[in-house]
């Protein structure tokens, strides 16, 4: 296990990503340990059945991946990676009754100039 302190982590995070994708990495706050930091490729663990979905789907609904890249990283086309989000309750659009409602609007809009 490598070991890297908060104050190197901030300063330079590249080399504990680096760090990382051979072993686990202990980050110290002062002389307490505060994280761990594991490569998901070299522990094996992106590859284990159902990580990957896990993952995209986590990210993907607390909105730090968009629903294109979720999908590509749960390795799934992206119709079906709608599917599996919406079963899951997880919606799609995130969207008020008003903004649907402007753009239907603009569609009917466009659509009329055609």
């Amino acid at each position: 296990m490598k070991t890297v302190n908060v104050s190197g982590l901030k300063n330079n995070p590249s080399e504990a990503l680096r760090m990382a994708h051979e072993d686990m990495v202990l980050v110290m706050n002062r002389n307490e340990p505060d994280a761990v930091m594991v490569g998901l490729k070299s522990a094996k663990i992106i590859g284990m059945p159902g990580v990957r979905k896990a993952l995209a789907t986590a990210l993907f609904k607390d909105g730090n991946l968009s629903l294109a890249r979720s999908a590509k990283l749960a390795d799934m086309p992206l119709a079906g990676f709608i599917a599996h989000v919406s079963r899951l309750g997880i919606p799609v659009i995130d969207q008020t009754a008003d903004e649907v409602g402007d753009d239907l609007d603009t569609l009917d809009q466009w659509l009329n100039q055609a």
